[in-house]
């Protein structure tokens, strides 16, 4: 059945992956169709916050419609025209056997008017109201809990439409709410009234599309290699999912800013479960046991890339005086200590991601991640990060400022982790390895931010002849 999905006009790219995810999430989508048939209403473009998307039942459309943070309304369409009068014609002939049933004498229902691109008065939307007495509604008028709620949508053909292109006419949709989003969400976990908050902390409107992105949902272990503040995990746990994280910064982990003010006193602000482990991990070795495989359900993360805080990894000029292994700390001297580390770079730190997800997603789990572009290099022959054991199923731009925008990058695990492509990423981070080590002992400098074709930072030599050089349009 095709539903009129309504749209926040926020976060354009967003939108379609985000229900599409819902949808499969709640059993839509089957195993021979991956996506979800969409349509626009006549005149209109694909930014429009108006969309026509097929699904199964009204269930279903309801409980993408509640989970979702950018679907405003899901709507069974009785009618829509370019004028009242098509209007009228187009609900007239929609069957009585699908309306009928909402119109009865011991229901309570209400109509509401929402325009898009222009502002009316109560006056006319009173007008509007009356305009539709042609429908036989028998049941009593519930302005506050209706049992049914009827919207009058209509959108503008002028050109201050929202910033968006013109529509070459108005178009004007009548139909039954089937279920909206509750956008009491997002003020609830805004970050200004999180107890404790980090420069690089996620968004909370971001951090819930993320997790819903993820499909994180009761019986799921979600995991995020790059935790932070938590905020991701936050919104994972929100929606009922199990979760651990990770960070190298022992300090974050371990001591926040006191014990009321840690990763674990924003999971008790909000009531929310504990995750089952908060642990001082470096993504560049992680510790899992050999032979530990598949047993997270998604990888939900912020990867560092130095645009805010450049990335780091274990290491340091200390480790080589010795080997290249890390140093044995005293036991005397362990509880204070923190590790040296070093910096790491985006293209090293993609690709370690990308072996930690290949090994320890089930499958069909989901790695979602978002990747710095630069604005000027933005078209579609951009080039993404692949391996072998996953499919990009979905691609949202946010737009950070004139030069730089990230993507959100969404994959799933189609194929299993073989012995094969263990060995290329072992070979693959060796050389990571070396090379680093070599960066060190000749005194080069380091910088974290990368294009993803990028091994080799610019010299000491020609920073010092230019302490602004650019680096791919980067500055260093």
């Amino acid at each position: 059945m095709w539903y009129l999905c309504v749209f926040y006009h926020r976060l354009l790219d967003f939108r379609k992956p985000e229900v599409e995810a819902l949808a499969d999430l709640f059993g839509a989508l089957g195993e021979e169709s991956e996506s979800l048939q969409w349509r626009l209403p006549q005149h209109h473009h694909p930014d429009s916050p108006f969309h026509f998307v097929h699904l199964p039942s009204d269930d279903i459309a309801c409980s993408i419609a509640n989970r979702s943070i950018l679907v405003k309304g899901m709507y069974e369409l009785w009618g829509e025209g370019s004028s009242y009068d098509e209007l009228r014609d187009s609900i007239e002939s929609y069957p009585d056997s699908c309306k009928l049933p909402f119109l009865t004498s011991d229901s309570t229902f209400r109509i509401s008017v929402e325009t898009f691109g222009k502002t009316i008065t109560f006056d006319e939307q009173k007008d509007r109201i009356h305009s539709l007495s042609y429908i036989p509604f028998k049941g009593r008028v519930n302005l506050k809990n209706p049992e049914h709620k009827f919207f009058l949508l209509e959108t503008d053909e002028s050109g201050d439409n929202n910033g968006l292109p013109p529509i070459v006419q108005r178009r004007i949709f009548f139909g039954r709410e089937v279920g909206c989003a509750d956008r009491k969400l997002v003020p609830t976990y805004q970050l200004k009234s999180r107890n404790y908050l980090g420069p690089t902390a996620m968004d909370a409107e971001v951090a819930f599309l993320m997790s819903n992105q993820a499909k994180a949902a009761p019986g799921k272990l979600v995991y995020d290699p790059f935790v932070g503040t938590g905020s991701i995990l936050v919104s994972a746990a929100h929606f009922g999912a199990t979760t651990m994280g990770a960070d190298i910064d022992i300090r974050v982990v371990r001591d926040g800013r006191g014990p009321d003010c840690n990763v674990w006193s924003n999971f008790k602000q909000y009531g929310l479960p504990m995750p089952v482990a908060l642990l001082r991990m470096d993504n560049n070795l992680p510790p899992w046991r050999p032979g530990l495989k598949e047993i997270f359900d998604a990888i939900i993360c912020d990867p560092p890339y130095g645009v805010r805080a450049g990335g780091r990894k274990s290491g340091g000029r200390k480790l080589l005086k010795g080997a290249v292994d890390p140093y044995t700390v005293p036991d005397d001297k362990r509880t204070g200590h923190i590790p040296s580390t070093a910096p790491y770079s985006l293209v090293e730190c993609v690709h370690d991601l990308l072996d930690l997800a290949a090994r320890m997603l089930v499958m069909r789990g989901r790695l979602v991640f978002f990747f710095p572009v630069l604005r000027e290099d933005n078209n579609p022959e951009n080039k993404y990060p692949e391996h072998t054991c996953f499919k990009l199923v979905a691609v949202s731009q946010q737009i950070l400022s004139s030069r730089y925008s990230r993507v959100l990058l969404t994959m799933v695990k189609i194929s299993p982790y073989t012995p094969e492509i263990e060995e290329e990423a072992r070979l693959r981070h060796k050389e990571f390895r070396e090379n680093h080590v070599k960066w060190l002992e000749d005194g080069n400098i380091h910088s974290s931010v990368f294009s993803p074709s990028d091994s080799i930072p610019p010299s000491p030599q020609a920073l010092s002849k230019d302490p602004k050089l650019k680096y791919r349009g980067k500055y260093v």
